[in-house]
Order: structure tokens, then sequence, then C-alpha cells
């Protein structure tokens, strides 16, 4: 009895010089790190996606102003010189764009040589009413930009969400090494114990057998957690967009405290999944509305003024030298111009606007679509978190027990009323219970994030961030 004795004391001594060790040995440099609220903003910063997105709704919004520029006169101007022949012909050319124009009378005789010819002149043109077709155009461009917007608040919502997720889950990995390394540091101090105590033959070699198994496997874990660890900060880190790809995350005061607090009542506008199939419905309507009036006539107010010049004569005769290059008659004309449609497109727009009109009815399911799906997402979330926050509950009840249960079976063990398997048992359970209470306050936060998702907007969940004491 004395040598169990002295043998229980010595494992005892080497298991407590050991964890001082542990903890008087060199501290690591501390990292910075991000914490929730900052990862989510920093993503909206820096990811890709989102920049794009910012850029497209710019690119829409030039556009509408293109669109708007169309209700603007126009003044085009026009000088020129030139050095050619004078010779003409009577009869008159089918419309094309090789041969230039000419005027002037037949001359009584072909002649190669050349003279200078000079014009000038600048036309003003403004369409007082167009029977709606600027305007409609206007508003497909306006459709365009709140359509581009909507899909910018979608892509920074999906952008938050996969940083949110990746984020917990990097902070999940932790509690994961966390309890690995305990289990491992707990099955070392017992091999250790169980070592010494089958030395002094006080126990049979098989129970320290078992007991080193036991260590190795928990050093197996740990390793395995760590490298699940490493892999969630790099998916983290590429969802910041980070170029150097090392980030670490700083969940301090993340899973305190945080089931008695309630979310703050919800004040979100429309999800932005529907306000972009409701901005993907305008716009088809609105190109609707522009083919609708591709067949309406354009009237034009027009003047113009214009001066020529030319070395050549009525008569035949040339000028010669620099005469031409002056200005010699000038001219003004000022009327109406009404341009009508080509009759022969009426099949081509009546098939496009077929093709226009389904492609409003399919945006109008795809809508509806989007509803159900998100009153689903809604619904799922809610119960999501209302199971979160019973078993977040309920965790550390299951935790007190499990290390009441390894206390009395080390203590059971270390008075030899008890194996090493129930030992080993006892801290099986301890560590599944301090992963799952962990885990537990992770997934609170992980349906509060996609309860925020499927409102379409994360203000209350960075409110409730807040309201917890997490920056």
């Amino acid at each position: 009895m004395t040598r169990r004795c002295v043998a229980l004391i010595l494992a005892n001594l080497f298991a407590v010089s050991t964890a001082s060790a542990q903890a008087t040995g060199p501290q690591s440099p501390v990292v910075p790190a991000l914490t929730l609220a900052q990862a989510l903003q920093y993503a909206l910063d820096h990811y890709p996606s989102v920049r794009a997105a910012l850029e497209q709704v710019n690119v829409s919004t030039a556009t509408v102003s293109v669109a708007r520029a169309a209700y603007l006169p126009r003044l085009d101007t026009l000088w020129q010189m030139n050095r050619a022949t004078a010779n003409n012909i009577f009869g008159q050319l089918l419309p094309q764009s090789v041969i230039p124009a000419i005027s002037g009378p037949v001359l009584p005789s072909a002649s190669w040589d050349s003279v200078w010819g000079t014009a000038v002149g600048g036309l003003a043109s403004w369409e007082p009413f167009d029977f709606g077709s600027r305007g409609a155009a206007v508003r497909e461009a306006e459709a365009t930009v709140a359509r581009s917007r909507a899909d910018e608040a979608l892509t920074r919502l999906a952008v938050q969400n996969a940083v949110g997720a990746a984020f917990l889950a990097a902070v999940s990995a932790q509690q994961a090494v966390a309890a690995a390394e305990g289990d491992a540091a707990r099955r070392g101090t017992l091999a250790r114990a169980a070592q010494t105590l089958a030395d002094n033959q006080l126990r049979p070699g098989a129970e320290a057998s078992r007991a080193a198994a036991e260590r190795a496997a928990a050093d197996t874990r740990v390793i395995q957690a760590r490298q699940v660890l490493t892999i969630a900060e790099a998916r983290l880190a590429q969802l910041l967009g980070t170029t150097d790809g090392t980030v670490t995350v700083n969940a301090v005061g993340l899973l305190d405290a945080f089931t008695e607090t309630a979310a703050p009542p919800s004040s979100a506008p429309q999800h932005p999944l529907l306000q972009s199939g409701q901005a993907a419905i305008d716009v088809a309507r609105s190109h609707e509305s522009v083919l609708a009036a591709t067949y309406r006539p354009r009237v034009y107010l027009q003047s113009s003024v214009f001066a020529r010049g030319s070395g050549a004569n009525p008569d035949g005769s040339f000028d010669g030298g620099a005469d031409g290059l002056g200005f010699e008659r000038a001219n003004w004309a000022a009327g109406v111009q009404v341009v009508f449609p080509n009759l022969f497109d009426f099949a081509s727009v009546r098939a496009r606007r077929a093709a226009a009109g389904a492609a409003t009815r399919a945006e109008s399911a795809r809508y509806e679509e989007a509803a159900l799906t998100l009153g689903t997402e809604r619904r799922t979330a809610a119960a999501m978190v209302t199971a979160a926050r019973a078993i977040a509950q309920n965790t550390p009840i299951q935790l007190a027990a499990a290390r009441q249960s390894e206390t009395q079976a080390r203590a059971r063990y270390d008075a030899g009323l008890a194996s090493i398997v129930e030992v080993a048992d006892a801290q099986n359970l301890l560590t599944q219970a301090e992963y799952q209470d962990a885990a537990a306050r992770v997934d609170v936060w992980r349906a509060l994030l996609a309860k925020a998702v499927a409102q379409g907007s994360l203000a209350s969940f960075l409110d409730l961030l807040r309201a917890s004491g997490v920056q």
C-alpha cells in the first residue's frame, strides 16, 4: 500500500511539473486578428466581385445619361478642302457610299485638270417630340440602373454571407483545436500516471499500453484539428480578398452571453433578390415599350448654313492658282423633316415584341419563384435559431456532467477501483461535450446569420453583435 501511495504521489507531481512548464514556456507572438464585424466590413471593401458590381452600377448610370442626351438638339459642323477634277455627267446614281458627290453643270468637254474646292457649313437638328420613343429608352436605362443596384446589394449580401459562414467555420475549427488539445493534455497526464503505476507493478502493463494508445490517438486528432483550422483560415482569407492568404480570427466575446440577447426587430427593406427580380421585370417591360415606339414617326426641326468655293467655272474654264480656296457662295435652309420607319420591318418588330413579352412573363415567374424560396428560407432560419438557442442552453449541463464524470472516473482509477477503460470512456465523453458546447454557441451565430440573410440585410445581425459586446 505504501508503494502504491508513493507511485501516485510521483505521478501527480510529474503531471503538475509538466503543466507548470507548459504554462511558463515561451509565449507565441500575438497576431492581429479580425473580429466577425471587421471581417464582414473588410470583405465589402476588398472583395473583387463587390467592386465589380459597384462599377456595373456606374456603367448603367452612365447609360441613363446617354439616353437622356437624346433630348438635346444636335449641331453638326464641317469644313473641307480638296483638289479634284470638275468633270460632271448628266444622270443619277442609286444611293451608295463609294462615288463622291459632285455638283454643277456638265462641261462641254472632259478635262483632267484639277482645281481647288472648299466647303464649310453647319446643320442644327432638334426633335421636339417623338411620340414617346426617347422616354421609353430613358425608362429602360433607369430600370437597368435599378437592377444593377439590386444586383450590387445582392452581391454584397452573398459576400457577407460567405465571409460570415467562413469566419464561423474558422471559429468552430478553433474550438475543435482547443478541445483536441485539452483532450491530448488529459490523456498525456493519464498515460504518464499509468506508466508510473505499471513501472511500480501497481497496475498491469496493458493499461499503460492502452493509455499510450489513447494519448497517440489524441495527438493525431490535434494534428487533424489544426489542419482543418488552417484550411478554414485560408478559405476565409480568399473570401476577404487578401493577397498574402494569412488571416486570424478573433472570437473573443463572440461565444459568451449570447443566448439571452434577443435580436432587435428587423426593419430591413425588401430582399435584394426580390428587388433584382422586380427590376428585371421592369427592364423587360421597358424594352417592350421601346419596341412599341419603333413604328412611331420622328419629327425634326432642322436648319443649315453653308458656303462653298470652287476654281471651276460653268463655261468649262478653270481659274487656276489659289482660286477656289475662298468661299464664293453661301446659303441657308430651314424646315421640318418627318421620318417614317421602314414598313417592311413590321414582321421583325412584331416578333421582337413577342419575344420581349415572353421575357417579361419569364422574369415574373422567376420573381414568384424567388419569393417562394425566400419564404422557405425565412421559416427555416427561424426554426434554426430556435433549435440552436435551445441546444446552446442544454450543452452546459452536458459539459458539467461530463466533467464530473471524468473527475470521478479518474479518482476511482487513482484509488484502484476503476480500470483505464472507464477513464478513457469518461475522457471521450468530456472531449465530446467540450466541443459540442462550443459548437452549439457557434451554431447560434450561424442560425442568426442565416436569418439575417433570409431577411435580406445584415443590419439586425450587426446590431446583435454590438448588443452582445462584440466589436
